[in-house]
């Protein structure tokens, strides 16, 4: 894999996991959850799994044995939406990284967070990263949520670039997913919740320990 180039026009990153730690606000959205349903103790196994299966589209109902499902999943959202943000941090370096990537190709940035626009702009700019990012697409632009390529589709629109000659960039199974979808190159980052093993599963172009190595691995 050390050899590999890639040759793109236009990158499109996820944001958490990829560009920001958000493990705090899952925490805070988890305790919050299930202290409303009358539990006090959450396992950090728990923590994890819940919004891995919330990005997957997978049910909750075995791990909330007599919850109702439907109630916690709008608690916890609730929660962390607001912890989020004020609790996520930018990765280590990312804004270098994201000027060095901004060299290369044009940047757009695409969440499942289901926010306007504006609010995750203003992270952005509370960060000092909104400069690098020409178009940004949220889950309230009422597009069909990754494993769809639609949110990817619109990104490379607004870039003027094919997906083709897109890289996307996520540490989630369902950003993999739906970059191969639209037909764009993949790449996986160590940077989020999930593992290598589970997306060496999907296949992406790269695997990285993170955003900062990118730089590296394009033409």
């Amino acid at each position: 894999m050390k050899n590999i180039k890639l040759h793109v026009k236009g990158i499109i990153l996820d944001l958490d996991g990829t560009l920001v730690d958000s493990r705090q606000a899952y925490l805070e959205a988890a305790r919050t959850a299930f202290s409303a349903v009358g539990q006090q103790t959450v396992s950090i196994k728990m923590v994890i799994e819940i919004p891995k299966r919330f990005e997957q589209g997978i049910p909750l109902d075995d791990l909330l044995p007599g919850v109702d499902v439907k109630e916690f999943r709008r608690i916890y959202l609730k929660a962390y939406y607001q912890a989020v943000a004020v609790m996520a941090k930018p990765l280590p370096d990312i804004a270098n990284s994201l000027k060095k990537l901004s060299e290369k190709a044009k940047l757009a940035l695409t969440t499942r967070r289901k926010v306007p626009n504006k609010v995750v702009i203003g992270q952005l700019k509370e960060f000092g990263l909104e400069g690098y990012f020409q178009a940004v697409v949220t889950a309230c632009d009422k597009f069909s949520p990754k494993p769809s390529p639609e949110a990817l589709i619109e990104c490379s629109r607004k870039l003027g670039v094919k997906t083709s000659e897109c890289a996307v960039v996520g540490d989630s199974t369902v950003d993999i997913e739906a970059g191969r979808a639209a037909g764009a190159k993949t790449v996986a980052v160590l940077s989020g919740i999930f593992s290598r093993d589970e997306l060496k599963k999907e296949k992406p172009d790269l695997i990285l320990a993170s955003v900062r190595k990118l730089p590296d691995f394009l033409e």
